[in-house]
């Protein structure tokens, strides 16, 4: 990106590339039982010149290809325990590996693959894929800075099937929708949070307990249910609760992307229809 004045030079604003959609699965063999790493990783970097850009001159520039290899050789090396820290481990090799590189920006996603069970048993080495939400992080990191995590969550399909309403909203000439009392609370959830210092963090307990909050707080309690006025309130009880059990977390991010259910009119089938049957308008 660059900027032009008639008064000055061109001064380019972002000259941030990289290597985009890294797909690899690391197997971690401890005699018969098998543990499984697959993540899909971006990276990107920042140069302290912008020669590349303003002259040709490549002679600092990381190939992309370098970059995927890199995080290759990594998860050889290193393994991939948790997201977070593989994230980190590359922000810190290309950081203290490459002097004229001032900012590093790694992205990693992780495939939610869960260990087959059979009567309780859990199988050495075959796994099933749960739509339970995408775990995902990005890591920054500049020369002589400390390193910054952002964690979260993103895909979690949720739905009630009551307890939940949406009326007493502003009304003008363009309002067509009605007041609704009982209506199928269904959402898609995004949720991203940073943390203030990077040290000494569980990673795995605090994504499991963010998880855990969000079905908590979007659900209530599992015999009753809790009633949800809008989706904004909604929003707001899985942000505070996840702010109240876990310290660490000093912003939060959360979206619900509204999937929407209509009552469908059976009367001209003979049939009748007590809200069973909805079909989805927008999703």
């Amino acid at each position: 990106m660059i900027a032009t004045d008639k008064e000055t030079d061109v001064e380019v604003l972002n000259s941030e590339y990289g290597k985009n959609v890294i797909k690899l699965l690391r197997i971690r063999r401890d005699g018969k039982k098998h543990c499984i790493k697959e993540v899909e990783v971006c990276v990107h970097i920042r140069l302290d010149s912008v020669n590349e850009y303003l002259h040709g001159d490549n002679s600092a520039v990381i190939p992309t290809d370098t970059m995927k290899n890199i995080v290759l050789a990594l998860a050889k090396c290193k393994g991939i325990q948790i997201i977070e820290q593989f994230a980190l481990d590359i922000c810190n090799h290309l950081i203290s590996s490459y002097c004229h590189v001032v900012y590093v920006k790694a992205y990693v996603q992780e495939v939610p693959w869960r260990r087959l069970e059979k009567n309780g048993i859990p199988h050495v080495h075959s796994f099933i894929c749960v739509p339970e939400g995408i775990r995902f992080c990005e890591a920054e990191q500049c020369q002589n800075g400390c390193p910054l995590v952002i964690s979260g969550i993103k895909e979690l399909k949720l739905k009630k099937t009551t307890q939940s309403g949406f009326q007493g909203f502003h009304r003008d000439k363009y309002t067509t929708i009605p007041d609704r009392t009982d209506r199928v609370l269904s959402a898609e959830l995004f949720c991203k949070w940073s943390y203030g210092v990077c040290q000494d963090i569980d990673f795995d307990c605090v994504w499991d307990t963010v998880h855990e909050c969000v079905l908590e707080a979007f659900s209530g309690p599992p015999d009753c249910g809790e009633y949800s006025p809008c989706h904004q309130k909604t929003i707001n009880n899985i942000q505070m609760l996840i702010l109240a059990r876990v310290p660490q977390i000093q912003e939060i991010e959360v979206t619900l992307n509204n999937i929407y259910y209509d009552v469908i009119d059976l009367e001209k089938f003979g049939l009748t229809n007590d809200k069973e049957v909805r079909e989805l308008l927008k999703y």
